[in-house]
């Protein structure tokens, strides 16, 4: 039986400031030239944009794969470095980078415990699924449909993290109210303690939504008057549009296929979460650049702390204990995005026709 300790991770799971230094500049100087670029190719022939949108995009995407990193200190040797450069790259990508990463460590450290986590949607049981009535079921695998990444790419990178602060603020004036309401001496100090928000659970996942928001508002109004609003939104929001839309595909069929490692609480394992709960995406060598490498994503959760640039070294060093990581490619993916339903009982995943077979050959 394959223990953790049997793998070769601690080599791997030392920063490197100068490569990290390195990604940073190879990253982010090359989005920003291309926000130029595209400018002033607007300028001359929309024709021209389409090609510049894409390479938009990938940067974009491994922005967004670098603030990951930084979210696990992995990138920089610091902690203070990675969460200065983690919270530049959420701007970038217009998330607020902390509260995420602390979002993100919970899916670590119960990945393929599928009765506590429910992957990148919320994904129901088969048992949750049959109480649904006819209307809410199909609404359900209407909005699970690989298309849907697109509208949710959209939302989960542009509009979720300003309504988390305007729904998080909302609660917290409410709850002044009723505080003083219910006890007109209580002091300020003292109200801000007693308030527990759904929405950001510490003070400094606060800070984070609340100055990740100053920042990315900000920089709409500044990029706004400089090259026009209609224009800059227009880019804008098809980068994020089909950026986020990756990202989550790439998060999606890391960990939802055929023959993942669903288990329920009771006798889960995470090593088995790590190694059969957790794909290799094989990509192009341009694909796994623009990622992070993220597709060596079965190391990648043996050890959040080893950095993008020595997941590939780490996955071969290890590669004759991974015979079990479902290798998944890219004309997989579509394949893979039938998942979307937890059989607790055989502890693994399921599509809605087989559930809707197995619910039939019941009756």
């Amino acid at each position: 039986m394959i223990k953790k300790s049997d793998f070769v991770l601690a080599p791997y799971m030392k920063s490197n400031n100068l490569r990290a230094t390195y990604q940073i500049l190879n990253t982010v100087v090359p989005y920003i030239l291309l926000w130029f670029l595209a400018v002033k190719a607007a300028s001359i022939s929309l024709w021209l944009l389409p090609p510049i949108l894409v390479l938009m995009v990938l940067f974009l995407l491994r922005c967004f794969s670098l603030m990951h990193d930084c979210g696990h200190y992995a990138l920089f040797s610091s902690r203070q470095v990675n969460r200065l450069m983690g919270f530049m790259l959420g701007v970038i990508n217009a998330i607020p980078q902390y509260a995420w990463s602390r979002d993100h460590a919970y899916h670590h450290k119960t990945n393929g415990n599928w009765e506590l986590y429910r992957g990148v949607a919320t994904f129901l049981s088969t048992e949750e699924f049959a109480q649904l009535n006819d209307f809410d079921q199909k609404l359900y695998g209407i909005l699970r449909q690989p298309i849907m990444t697109l509208p949710g790419g959209f939302f989960y990178l542009t509009i979720q993290p300003r309504l988390v602060l305007l729904l998080g603020s909302y609660d917290f004036m409410m709850h002044v109210f009723t505080c003083l309401r219910q006890n007109p001496g209580m002091g300020f100090a003292a109200i801000i303690s007693s308030h527990k928000s759904k929405h950001w659970p510490t003070a400094g996942e606060f800070w984070d939504v609340l100055l990740n928001n100053i920042c990315v508002v900000g920089g709409w109004i500044v990029m706004s008057n400089l090259i026009g609003a209609g224009l800059f939104f227009s880019i804008y929001s098809i980068v994020l549009t089909f950026a986020g839309a990756i990202f989550i595909s790439v998060f999606f069929v890391q960990h939802n296929f055929e023959g993942s490692y669903a288990h329920k609480t009771q006798g889960w394992d995470y090593l088995k979460g790590a190694i059969e709960g957790s794909s290799y995406l094989d990509l192009p060598a341009i694909l796994r650049w623009f990622t992070a490498d993220i597709s060596y994503h079965s190391i990648h959760h043996l050890s959040e702390r080893i950095p993008n640039y020595n997941l590939e070294a780490c996955h071969y060093r290890n590669i004759h204990l991974l015979s079990q990581v479902k290798t998944i490619r890219i004309s997989d993916m579509l394949h893979c995005s039938r998942f979307i339903l937890w059989d607790a009982d055989s502890n693994s995943l399921a599509s809605i026709p087989e559930q809707r077979f197995a619910n039939s050959s019941i009756r």
